[in-house]
C-alpha cells in the first residue's frame, strides 16, 4: 500500500507531505482544483516520461517521493532480478532537474524508467478510461480467468496453479529445444556449403603427415645431398692432411707431445704446454674419427634428394594456401578442420536429439494444456455468474457476460486456449467482443466488477479509481461505493469522485483545494475531520449554499 507521498515543485503543488491510510480513501474537490495533479505525480513513480512544463519553479528541481508497504506483494524476486535492495518498506523517487534531465531511484539505487515502470505497475493500478481499454485485451482476459481458477482450486492437490507451473516449465524446455534446433539447422546449412571443401583441405593436410615433418632437418639434409661432391672433397682432404704417415698433422702433434713430455719435469709452465698440446691432439683425433665416419656415410642419393625437395615444395604450397609460416600452424589448422568435419558429421545426430525433445515436450504440453482447459471450462461459469451479478447491481439488469474458450494449435504462455470475453448490456442483443459491445461507461462498470472479484483472488496493488462513477448516479453510485468498500477490506483503494454517495463510503477523505495568492495559484490536499467531511458531503449534495436538509442527508450517507 501507498503509505506516504511527498511532492515538491510539481504543477500547482509547491510542497505536499501526505500520509495515506489503508482501506478506502475518497478524494474530492471542485473541478479544476488539481485532483489530476496527484495522478500525474504518481505517474512519475510509475515510470512515465517527465515533462519540464510540469515543474512549477524552473529554478529548482521537482521531486516526487513515495513510500510503500510491499510486504504482501511478493516482489522480492523482482527486486533481486534488478539487483535492488529489498525491504518491506520501499521508496520510489523521481526528480526532474531544471535542465529537464530526469532521475529515478528505488531504495536510493538509480534505475532507468523501464525498471521504474516494471516495479511501479506492481505497486499502483490507476484505473482511468484509458486503463479500462485493457479489459478488451486478450492477455488481460486470460489473466483474469487464470486468477479466478487459481483461487477456486487452491485447496486441490492438482490445482490449476500446479498444472500452470508444470506447463510453463515444459514450455521453457520446448522453446529452448526449438531455439537449439534452429541454430543446428542453420549451422547444418553452413556446414553443407563448406563440408566438401573442408574435407578436401583436411585430407590434404593429413596426407602430408605433418606430425612427422621437421622442416629444419629436411632443409639440412637437402643442403647435404645437394653438395655431396664438395663435402666429400673437403672431408677427404682433411683426412689426408691430418693422417698421412710421418707427414700428417696427427703424427707431428704426437712427436711434439713427446718432446714436451721430456721437458715437462723442468718447469710447471712446460708441463702446462705439454697438457695443452695433448688436449689439441685429443680433439683433433676425435674430429678425424668423425670425418672418417662421415666419409664412409656420405654418398649420393638422388631419390632421397627428390623426395626431400617434394616435401619442402609441399610445405611451401601449404604455407601459401593457408597463409601461415610454420608446420605447427598447419597442424593447428588441420585439427580445427577435423573438428569441423567431425561436428558436421555429428550434426544429424544432434538435430535428431532436439527433434525428439521437441516431440516429447510437445506431447507433454498438449496433455498439460488439456488439463488447464478442463479446469477453465469447469470454473468459467462461476466467474460469469459473479460478474453478471455485480454489473446488474450497477444498473445493467439485462447484461449478459460469457467467456468463450477455444483451443488453438499453438502453445501460448498460459496454455492452448484462446480466451474471449463477450458482453451485451441489452436484452436480446448479440454477445460481442468487449470493444464492440460496450460503451465507455459500461466498460468501466464491467471493469469494476472484474477488479472486485480479482481483489479476493490475488494480491492486487493499490487501486486508484479516477472518476469511475462518470455517467452514473443515485442507487447505482451507492452500489459502486459498496463494491469499492468491499474491495478495500483486502487492499488499499482510492477513488476520485464527484458523487456524494461514493465519497461518503470511504473510511478516509481527502479534499483537493485550489487557492490564489499574489497572482499565484496553489493546489493543496487536506485530510478532512468528521465535521469538515460532513460539510463537504453536504456541499456535494446541495451544489451551492449548504442547507440543513443537505447536512441531514450527508449525515445519513455517512452513517
Amino acid at each position: 500500500m501507498l503509505k506516504h507521498i511527498q511532492i515538491e515543485n510539481f504543477a500547482l503543488i509547491d510542497s505536499l507531505n501526505l500520509e495515506l491510510e489503508s482501506g478506502l480513501t475518497m478524494i474530492t474537490g471542485e473541478t479544476g482544483a488539481g485532483k489530476s495533479i496527484l495522478l500525474g505525480a504518481l505517474g512519475l513513480i510509475l515510470g512515465n516520461r517527465a515533462d519540464l512544463s510540469a515543474i512549477r519553479d524552473t529554478s529548482r528541481k521537482c521531486i516526487v517521493d513515495a513510500q510503500f508497504d510491499i510486504s504482501k506483494l511478493d516482489l522480492q524476486e523482482t527486486f533481486e532480478e534488478y539487483d535492488l535492495d529489498y525491504d518491506h518498506t520501499s521508496f520510489l523517487r523521481r526528480e526532474i532537474l531544471p535542465s529537464g534531465k530526469s532521475r529515478a531511484f528505488i531504495n536510493d539505487t538509480p534505475v532507468n524508467l523501464q525498471v521504474m515502470n516494471r516495479i511501479g505497475e506492481r505497486l499502483i493500478d490507476i484505473h482511468s478510461q484509458h486503463q479500462t481499454l485493457q479489459l478488451a485485451k486478450d492477455t488481460f482476459q486470460i489473466e483474469v480467468l487464470n486468477s479466478f481458477v487459481i483461487e477456486a482450486t487452491k485447496n486441490v492437490k492438482k490445482s490449476f496453479a500446479f498444472f500452470l507451473q508444470k506447463y510453463q516449465e515444459e514450455l521453457s524446455i520446448f522453446k529452448a529445444a526449438q531455439k537449439e534446433l534452429k541454430a543446428l539447422e542453420l549451422k547444418g546449412i553452413e556446414f553443407s556449403k563448406e563440408l566438401d571443401y573442408n574435407n578436401f583441405l583436411l585430407n590434404e593436410l593429413e596426407e602430408a603427415n605433418l606430425d612427422q615433418l621437421n622442416q629444419n632437418a629436411l632443409e639440412d639434409e637437402n643442403e647435404q645431398l645437394s653438395n655431396v661432391e664438395g663435402i666429400t672433397e673437403v672431408l677427404t682432404e682433411f683426412d689426408a692432411t691430418v693422417s698421412t704417415d710421418d707427414q700428417g698433422i696427427l703424427d707431428q702433434l704426437r712427436h711434439l707431445q713427446s718432446k714436451f713430455q721430456s721437458i715437462s719435469s723442468y718447469s710447471k709452465k712446460y708441463e702446462n704446454l705439454k697438457d695443452r698440446v695433448s688436449s689439441i691432439l685429443l680433439e683433433l683425433e676425435d674430429i678425424h674419427q668423425e670425418v672418417v665416419h662421415e666419409i664412409d656415410a656420405i654418398e649420393p642419393d638422388p631419390e632421397r634428394l627428390t623426395q626431400i625437395n617434394e616435401l619442402l615444395s609441399l610445405l611451401e604450397n601449404l604455407y601459401r594456401k593457408h597463409q601461415v609460416e610454420e608446420v605447427e600452424n598447419l597442424i593447428q589448422i588441420r585439427d580445427e578442420l577435423a573438428d569441423k568435419v567431425f561436428e558436421s558429421q555429428g550434426l544429424d545426430k544432434k538435430i535428431k536429439k532436439q527433434e525428439f525433445i521437441i516431440a516429447n515436450s510437445k506431447n507433454n504440453l498438449q496433455k498439460l494444456g488439456k488439463e488447464l482447459t478442463a479446469l477453465r471450462r469447469a470454473h468459467k461459469e462461476k466467474l460469469e455468474q459473479e460478474v453478471i451479478a455485480i454489473v446488474q447491481q450497477l444498473g445493467m439488469p439485462d447484461a449478459q457476460f460469457k467467456i468463450d474458450i477455444n483451443s488453438v494449435t499453438t502453445f501460448g504462455a498460459y496454455g492452448v486456449d484462446e480466451i474471449k470475453f463477450v458482453f451485451t448490456a441489452n436484452k436480446g442483443s448479440q454477445l460481442l467482443a468487449l470493444d464492440k459491445a460496450a460503451s465507455g461507461g459500461e466498460l468501466s462498470r464491467l471493469m469494476l466488477a472484474i477488479k472486485s472479484i480479482l481483489s479476493r483472488c490475488k494480491n492486487l496493488p493499490t487501486i486508484i479509481f479516477d472518476e469511475i462513477d462518470t455517467g452514473v448516479s443515485g442507487a447505482i453510485a451507492t452500489q459502486m461505493a459498496q463494491i469499492m468498500k468491499k474491495m478495500s477490506h483486502g487492499l488499499q483503494v482510492m477513488a476520485i469522485t464527484h458523487l456524494p454517495q461514493i465519497a461518503s463510503a470511504g473510511n478516509d477523505h481527502l479534499i483537493v483545494k485550489k487557492t490564489s495568492n499574489n497572482n499565484t495559484t496553489y493546489s493543496s490536499i487536506e485530510r478532512l475531520d468528521p465535521a469538515a467531511r460532513l460539510e463537504e458531503i453536504a456541499q456535494m449534495l446541495s451544489g451551492g449554499e449548504i442547507s440543513n436538509a443537505a447536512r441531514e442527508n450527508a449525515r445519513a450517507l455517512l452513517n
